[in-house]
Parts: structure tokens; sequence; C-alpha cells
């Protein structure tokens, strides 16, 4: 174990990693915990698993009921692939249950970028429509009459967007399962970031498509895998959701293009924070006319729930039939009206959108100096990449403990050795709490060694070879030198300060 996890959680179980090679996350890997088995440790009566006196909410009592009880199989099961996690590197507790935040906690743990949740005109909009609601049919979305809401709310996106025609989902997940459904066939050959979100793998699944991974943001090895495998379809997130690294767009629209493929890029991350009017990337970059679809959820700026995607004319009424929209009812009239509504508040967004670039930039350097590895990405989405998910779990509780909230993410969100905290920024963050911030993160951090953790030993790494890649006789680099995470001089040995 390592010097900075002894020093902050002595008492928490540490065990070894669970045994796997840093790979594609399994989607089969269990991610709730099961109802222990009767050899498990007890815990005290009235209080939860690995609990803090005092910072965890006690969950509530129920009266027991009866269950069947589980197979053989799926003991079996929960006993290989679930309580050496569970017992090894969680200690015992769910992992996503930390400390109750408290009013005047730091909330770094949500997706509401631009601070519109809860804002009068969206809440009144939602309020009316409950009010006229009862003559409205609760319906798969495939039986809404052309003067429903959810149609209305579609021409206004494809007016904004300036796309032919947007379809309306119940969620990011069910778009981009949806689209991928229609338009791919199966073994087409279907090119996918290894970074792209989970529903586009579930997707490209669905259509019983052959995956083709390529390495994230490498135009260059994606163009070698097109050539490979022939033309098929290129999908890529244009802000990834885990690292906050923006998709090199223009260049792989252009190995799209060139090697005869169609391309999805999924705004999700990027809808409402960039771009004229919040339109996304492809419109900041011009690009919206050569991306053939446009996927995003609507619970992230947005703050909703619903998402969408973008088709031409002539996939209008096929689109209609993506499973998610036949098999699943339609949103209920208060939601889309509540969309409409954080649609005309994007548009006028502006300040808020310079705001939340300039934290982004701001804390994304104030990191950087005090040896953090966040590299490897750029925009409002900061990833504190710890590695094994029990050291991870040490940071998430340091940073709590500072009254500073962030999402911890792990397999199957990441690789099994890739855990990491997930620090989303808000435009509606102050000046006092930005400030906070820093100053936790800069305590901390002499603690917590960032700049020895696995990620930033990768980014040394690559940077080293980007500079030996530059030196006189070894060939030019067409990429600057990655900035990378050190060791601030007030954190070194004198001697080392002196040499």
């Amino acid at each position: 174990m390592s010097e900075w996890l002894n020093a902050l959680a002595p008492a928490r179980p540490a065990g070894p990693g669970l045994a796997g090679a840093v790979g594609t996350p399994n989607p089969l890997l269990p991610l709730y915990p099961p109802v222990l088995p009767e050899t498990s440790p007890p815990h005290p009566p009235g209080t939860d698993p690995g609990a803090c006196p005092g910072t965890h909410a006690d969950p509530p009592s129920r009266r027991p009921v009866a269950h069947p009880g589980l197979s053989e199989t799926l003991r079996a099961r929960i006993a290989r692939e679930f309580m050496p996690r569970w017992t090894q590197e969680w200690g015992g507790r769910f992992f996503a249950e930390g400390r109750v935040p408290g009013p005047q906690s730091i909330r770094l743990d949500g997706n509401d970028y631009l601070s519109v949740a809860g804002h009068p005109d969206i809440v009144s909009a939602q309020i009316e429509a409950l009010r006229q609601q009862a003559g409205f049919t609760v319906q798969s979305s495939v039986f809404l009459r052309p003067d429903s809401p959810v149609h209305q709310f579609e021409c206004d996106m494809a007016d904004w967007l300036q796309v032919p025609n947007v379809v309306l989902c119940q969620s990011g997940y069910a778009a981009n399962l949806g689209l991928l459904q229609v338009i791919a066939e199966p073994d087409m050959p279907v090119y996918v970031d290894t970074l792209a979100h989970m529903s586009l793998w579930e997707g490209i699944r669905a259509a019983r498509a052959r995956p083709r991974p390529f390495r994230h943001n490498q135009p260059a090895h994606l163009a070698r895998c097109i050539r490979e495998h022939g033309p098929g379809v290129v999908v890529v997130d244009a802000v990834y959701s885990t690292v906050g690294a923006l998709c090199p767009l223009r260049e792989i629209v252009e190995v799209a293009e060139q090697g005869g493929c169609m391309i999805v890029v999924d705004e999700s991350h990027s809808l409402g924070t960039h771009g004229p009017q919040g339109r996304g990337l492809c419109a900041e970059l011009g690009l919206t006319h050569r991306v053939h679809f446009i996927t995003a959820s609507l619970a992230k700026a947005f703050a909703g729930r619903a998402g969408f995607f973008t088709v031409p004319e002539e996939l209008r009424y096929l689109s209609r039939g993506a499973f998610p929209n036949v098999f699943s009812s339609c949103l209920l009239p208060y939601e889309v009206v509540g969309l409409q509504a954080t649609l005309a508040l994007i548009q006028q967004a502006d300040a808020a959108r310079r705001r939340l670039h300039q934290l982004s930039h701001r804390l994304r350097s104030h990191l950087l100096d005090l040896g953090y590895p966040v590299a490897q990405g750029t925009e409002q989405i900061i990833a504190l990449e710890v590695g094994r998910e029990v050291d991870t779990l040490v940071v998430r509780d340091a940073l709590e403990a500072q009254d500073v909230f962030g999402a911890m993410f792990c397999a199957p969100a990441t690789s099994k050795e890739g855990a990491l905290v997930r620090l989303t920024l808000s435009a509606g963050l102050t000046d006092v709490e930005v400030q906070r911030f820093e100053r936790a993160l800069t305590q901390l951090a002499p603690t917590l060694k960032p700049w020895d953790w696995p990620a930033a030993r990768r980014q040394r790494r690559r940077a080293e070879g980007h500079r030996l890649q530059a030196l006189p006789g070894q060939g030019t680099s067409q990429d600057a030198a990655p900035a990378c995470a050190r060791a601030p001089a007030s954190c070194l040995p004198a001697e080392s300060v002196a040499h």
C-alpha cells in the first residue's frame, strides 16, 4: 500500500486489487451490491457498513419480506465476481456511498453545467403543464399526433441545431442505442473510440454490428482500421464523459469521409456548453452539415430527463422504429414543456458558457501546477485518475472530508485499474467556492502525492517520448509535447530542488 494511503486510511482494508488486465470494461460486471451471504461479517445494528459516525445517513428500516432465493449459478457468480471487490476493494460498503453533502458543500458531482436546474421559467412552465395534463394519453411515442408537445419540441430543436429532423427519446442512452440499432447492419464494422459512452457500445450490440475500437482521439489509428476493415460507421463523443477530453472532430470527420464512412457524434457533454448559442462542438467547428448523425443526452446542460438523435428526411419515419421508442412510453407533457423552457434559456446563456470555460481553464491549470494528472482532458469534466479502486476511495474520502464532493467512477465505467474521481464544473460555482476548492486540493497534494499515481507516470512517459522524437535526427513530432503532472518544488526534498 502506498504511503499516502497509509496516512489517510489506516483502518481501511486494503487487500490486493482484483485480477485482470487493464482494458475494455466488462459490461457484465455487477455494479450493485447483492444481498450479502450469511457468512458476511456483521455490522453494528442501525449503522451503514463502513460508515463514518455522523457522516452517513442510515438506511430506512423496512419490514422483512419473503424471497424465493437466488439460483446456485447466480450465487456462484456473486461470490466469484463481486464479493472480492466488495470486501477487498470497497471495504464492505458500496463504493458510491460516501459522506452526505451539507448545504455548504462544494458539489462537483452533477452535470448541470449551466446551472439551469430549478430556474423559475422552467418550474412555472412545468407546473402549468401539470395542471393541463388531464386529457393526455400515455403511449408509445410512435403513436403521438403531429400536434403533440413532443413533435413541437423536435421541430424547435431541429431549427436550433440546423439539422433536418430530431427524434426525441427517453434518455441519451435510449437515443444512442436506438439510432445505432436503426443505421447499422449485422456484421457492419462500427469504428468506436475506446472511451466512447457505454450506450454507444450497446447500440452496436443491438444492431449485431461488429465493433472495431480505435485508440482514443487518434485519427491516424482510425484511418488504419478503416483501411483494414472497409467502410462502416464511425462513432465518437464530442467531449468524453470520464476525462473531459475534446474530440479532434475535424480530423475524425476527414478520415471518415476519406474512408466512405458515416459518422455519429455524441454531443451529450458539449450541447449547451460549446458553439454558438450552445449548439455544440459540431456547430462550433462548422461541421454540422458534414456529420450524418448527432445524438445527445438532455440530462446534462439541459438538466432534464430525455435524449435525442438527428436524422435526414429519408430516415424520418424509419427511425421511429428504434426499439426504445417503440417499446417504451413517451415523455410526459410537463417534461417536454420543461425542456422547451430550458432551450430558451440555453440559447441566451453566453455569459454562463464563458464562465464555465474560464473556470475549466483556471482549475485545470491550478491542479496541473500542484502535480495532479489532469492533462488528458481540457473541458469542464476533470478526472482525478488514481488507479486502484481502494486507493480511489481514499482520495474520494479525503476530498469529502474537505467538503468537496465529486463522483467516483470505476469498472465498468472505467478500465479495471483506471478508477477515478470525476469533478464536474458548473457556471454557478461562486468565487468563494472556487477558492475553497483550490485550497482543499492544495492542502491534500503533499499527502495524496498525485504525481505518483499511475496516470501521472503514464503522462510523463508520453511527454518524454515526444521530447525524444523531437530531438535532431529522431524525426519530428506533429504534436506538441503534452503537459504532465510533476511534483511541485515545494513538495520535493531540499536536495532535489537544489540539484
